[in-house]
């Protein structure tokens, strides 16, 4: 009752009622002071009376000033009892000179060295006290709280720091410690003991430990990946903890663990970067990145932002999202500078790619050597819906902004793509094809003219500009993507929805295809088509089934109807197809990059292509979805469609 009314009180009281502890104890070690001097229990008598005094009114200052009142006594550690002994030893000094200033007759100067040293008895044994009261449960309380037993898989610095943050914790308990290391097996940590990974088993049968953590930040990726393959059968619940970076700056706790990274759950080896390529069009330069507050966009940024630019332009057309994205980076541009990094400008500005007066404006004020074009509308079935402004955005968008680059005078332009461009079966990929080919033409057309809106033709203008096209699978761990949706399903006790028990993917992680694009646009020379070597195509159920076993829990299907988790397959949505492809042709060629490939696909000269555009523009100023098909599946090579216009401005006309 005492603890829980305590425990409500605010900050202030708390501390406040620690002053008073203190103080009391102050006086309580002048008293045994006396006492064991004077070898009777002490009663002051005259000056006596001002050790009484002095010895709160001066501690008091001291402690205050030395933080002894801003640590929480439930999670006090080392660093708690060296202020305690600090700020102790600086009172000692100060209440042994006044003694000896004073001259006070009946105070014996030996007085000046016990009474330190009892208050830090006092003290010190109070704070571990107060820490073991507060940390205690009855068992009343005991019984309502689920705690989750734990291993820890790792007994280094980070596992031992995580063992610290568990102990202050009623969520967790520790109940074993596993590591590779021979030298560690069998010694304890803390009072638990370390096992070796071919114990876990057993471990989970003795101990009942439902979950486990992963506390190996410098482990390889291929080495995480054997262990979670083993760990997969196990019924046992696998979480991690942050990289090395957290860990050098004793930034892990209790709050860091979390759900196993996106590239645990791919089961592959990420694709090492090319320095030299990464920095080739970015270090020093003025780089634009339009849609910078996409999965993508904002990728690109931070990882630009890194090889430190002369200026990064992050042009938007989501207000919150440009907002959120450019405080993001000034926060990492400031850590940049500590560390000695090249000073870089961000420039935050709200832009519709498709106003090309805006975007030119822009070009022409900031002239960017390299332009990364983002921007698109991505999500099958609601491009599929809304074709017009899905058409609008990935097509004529990417026009505009091309045709603001060349006159402008713009070095490099790079287009983020994807893989539902090659042979299409929905809206989205076609429109991305288009905006491919769009890129192709221009890039093999040495001077252009464009048509403005009254159909009449611009001046030419000399194209200086060098186009490429960056082709890649889906992104895990993106807006849409389903690895955050699986865990959501997970969470919430399934079902886990697929739309297809065969449907397989190329899974790549943002940091990859951020990479990927920037090393790519360093490469281009005119019109090439990049694509990644993703190796196997990943298939979402597979995926899913591992997203379940590595969270402790059971698939519930025909071998196991007691399972915890449903999987219900809910058909192909509109547009969607069994299997993504990365290449139109046959024959890619190698790049400088080992997992890079290029290919030189057939495209449309810009000349016939203009005559599709304007009749695009006019389909997507009149909404009319149906003539937008029509162009598409004229102009768009293998674009077979396997739904009927889907458009819901049709369905509500109907």
């Amino acid at each position: 009752m005492l603890k829980n009314t305590l425990l409500k009180q605010s900050r202030p009281v708390k501390q406040a009622v620690a002053l008073l502890a203190d103080a009391l104890m102050g006086v309580l070690a002048v008293w045994a002071a006396f006492s064991l001097r004077l070898d009777v229990l002490h009663w002051p008598e005259g000056a006596q009376w001002w050790p009484y005094l002095v010895a709160p009114l001066l501690a008091a200052p001291i402690f205050i000033r030395n933080g002894l009142y801003r640590a929480v006594f439930r999670y006090s550690g080392i660093a708690a009892i060296r202020a305690l002994g600090l700020s102790v030893l600086l009172y000692a000094v100060l209440f042994f000179g006044v003694l000896l200033f004073m001259k006070w007759f009946e105070v014996p100067r030996s007085i000046g060295v016990l009474q330190p040293i009892l208050l830090l008895l006092l003290v010190g044994g109070s704070r571990i006290a107060a820490r073991l009261w507060l940390n205690s449960l009855s068992r009343s309380q005991s019984r309502g709280l689920a705690v989750s037993r734990l291993i820890i898989y790792g007994a280094g610095s980070a596992g031992i720091q995580m063992a610290n943050a568990i102990a202050g914790s009623h969520e967790f308990r520790l109940v074993g410690f596993v590591d590779d290391s021979p030298a560690l097996r069998g010694l304890t940590i803390n009072g638990v003991r370390v096992h070796a990974p071919s114990e876990l088993s057993a471990m989970l049968e003795k101990y009942g430990a439902t979950d486990l953590l992963l506390a190996l930040p410098s482990a390889s990726r291929a080495r995480r990946n054997e262990i979670l393959n083993e760990l997969q059968p196990l019924p046992v619940h696998v979480r991690s903890i942050p990289g090395l970076s957290d860990l050098a700056h004793g930034r892990i706790a209790l709050a860091d663990l979390m759900e196993l990274d996106v590239e645990d759950l791919l089961g592959r080896d990420p694709v090492a970067p090319n320095r030299a390529l990464l920095a080739h069009n970015l270090a020093g330069k003025v780089v634009l990145v339009t849609g910078a507050a996409g999965s993508i966009g904002s990728e690109l940024c931070r990882q630009i932002l890194a090889e430190g630019p002369g200026r990064l332009i992050l042009v938007e057309h989501s207000e919150y999202g440009l907002y959120t994205i450019h405080q993001e980076l000034q926060l990492l541009l400031a850590t940049l500078v500590e560390r000695g990094n090249v000073v870089t400008d961000i420039v935050p500005l709200l832009a519709n790619v498709q106003d090309h007066t805006r975007m030119l404006q822009i070009c022409r004020a900031y002239h960017p050597d390299t332009l990364y074009h983002a921007a698109a509308y991505k999500h099958v079935p609601l491009v599929e819906h809304n074709p017009t402004e899905g058409v609008a955005n990935n097509v004529l968008g990417t026009l505009s902004t091309a045709r603001a680059a060349i006159e402008s005078g713009v070095s490099h332009f790079v287009l983020v793509s994807t893989d539902k461009a090659v042979r299409p079966t929905n809206v989205m990929g076609a429109s991305k094809r288009l905006a491919e080919l769009v890129l192709q033409a221009l890039s093999a057309t040495p001077v252009v003219s464009f048509m403005t809106q009254e159909g009449s033709a611009s001046p030419p203008v000399n194209n200086l500009t060098r186009f490429a096209m960056v082709r890649f699978g889906n992104v895990l761990g993106s807006s849409g993507s389903v690895v955050p949706l699986f865990r959501r399903q997970i969470r919430a006790g399934g079902p886990i929805t697929l739309t297809h028990p065969d449907v397989t993917r190329y899974f790549m992680t943002i940091p990859e295809a951020a990479q990927l694009v920037l090393q790519a646009g360093a490469m281009a020379e005119g019109g090439e088509v990049f694509v990644l070597d993703m190796g196997q195509p990943v298939r979402i159920i597979d995926l899913a089934y591992r997203m379940v076993k590595l969270s402790g829990l059971a698939v519930k299907d025909e071998k196991c109807p007691d399972g915890d988790i449903a999987i219900e397959v809910s058909g192909l949505r509109p547009g969607e197809k069994l299997y993504e492809e990365l290449l139109i042709g046959d024959n890619p060629e190698q790049t400088v990059h080992p997992r890079i490939l290029k290919a030189r696909e057939d495209f449309v000269p810009w000349r016939a292509l203009q005559n599709d555009l304007q009749a695009l523009q006019l389909a997507v100023a009149n909404n009319d979805s149906s003539a937008l098909r029509e162009i598409l599946l004229n102009r768009v090579s293998g674009f077979k469609p396997d739904a009927e216009n889907a458009d819901l401005m049709i369905k509500a006309a109907a």
